[in-house]
């Protein structure tokens, strides 16, 4: 059934007390009745942030109340991006979410405010929730870190395994892609994936099960494996698909999401606060299912400190 692992995460949020959330240029009807519908499921309380006019244009042709939302004029989407840090820098909101302006301007201001970031790398995880695939996909990095080096790939992983753990995933089998299962010192992102699974053995990542380089077929599919002759916990049954850089990742998903029906949320993690990512394109259930995944996060990170 299409969408099935996304409307369980929606849920499973249920009963959650929702986060506070900054809703940053929510100037168009897509993103505004996306925000608007994750309050009503009681997964946010959305602070909208942006042209007040623009934002109750966009509210009248949705046929759209405000009336019970707190919003916070702004004369431009930079001037709004700079007004939700600075609301998550105080503490003010539990999580940050893109509405109609560009990655770069959103992500920019984010990034440039110190006091949100942490000990961790900044990065992004599609999760995917495909028809054909008895589970969700995570696909990480496919919208943050353009061409990571190994050291930015070690945060990668150990941010989409703690997303895991946070969404219920007690031990997630993650896969190191690249185009063949074996290592070739022509390949770097065969090399990557070696450091990093004998980084996981050393303990230098915790809390998955590491295997790779391995081929997409042989990560999602256990004939293909057995075929190529490969003994693996992790091929056939990944949860976690690690990515050789920004472009690979972003093909990937968008290709599952055109061509396979895939319905698709986005994360961003590593910051103080989780950053929920949709594109301009995302329809409402892939705006519902980033809430939900956000929420869930938000209240495991707080579950983890008491």
């Amino acid at each position: 059934m299409k969408g099935r692992h996304h409307q369980d995460l929606v849920e499973k949020a249920r009963g959650v007390s929702p986060i506070r959330t900054a809703v940053v240029h929510p100037v168009d009807t897509v993103s505004l009745a996306g925000a608007i519908e994750a309050a009503k499921k009681k997964l946010i309380v959305p602070v909208l942030i942006g042209s007040e006019s623009k934002i109750r244009a966009a509210a009248e042709q949705a046929k759209l109340d405000l009336s019970a939302y707190e919003l916070v004029p702004t004369e431009h989407s930079h001037a709004a991006a700079a007004a939700a840090v600075a609301l998550a820098r105080d503490r003010k909101v539990e999580a940050l979410m893109k509405g109609s302006l560009h990655t770069d301007e959103f992500m920019g201001a984010i990034v440039h405010e110190k006091k949100l970031r942490t000990a961790r790398r900044m990065s992004h995880v599609f999760v995917i929730d495909a028809p054909d695939y008895p589970r969700a996909l995570f696909v990480t990095d496919a919208a943050v870190n353009i061409y990571p080096a190994l050291e930015d790939k070690v945060d990668i992983v150990q941010n989409a395994i703690e997303l895991a753990h946070a969404l219920g995933i007690k031990r997630p089998k993650v896969a190191i892609l690249s185009a063949i299962e074996t290592v070739s010192p022509k390949i770097k992102s065969t090399l990557d994936a070696a450091a990093l699974c004998k980084m996981a053995d050393r303990r230098q990542i915790t809390g998955g099960i590491l295997d790779g380089p391995l081929a997409f077929d042989e990560a999602v599919s256990e004939e293909a494996a057995k075929t190529k002759g490969i003994v693996s916990p992790v091929a056939g049954q990944a949860n976690i698909f690690v990515v050789p850089d920004f472009e690979a990742g972003n093909m990937l998903a968008k290709q599952l999401e055109y061509l396979a029906e895939a319905e698709i949320a986005g994360i961003v993690l590593g910051a103080r606060v989780p950053i929920i990512l949709t594109s301009r394109a995302d329809k409402t259930l892939a705006r519902l299912s980033s809430c939900a995944i956000a929420l869930l996060l938000a209240r495991h990170k707080t579950e983890m400190k008491s």
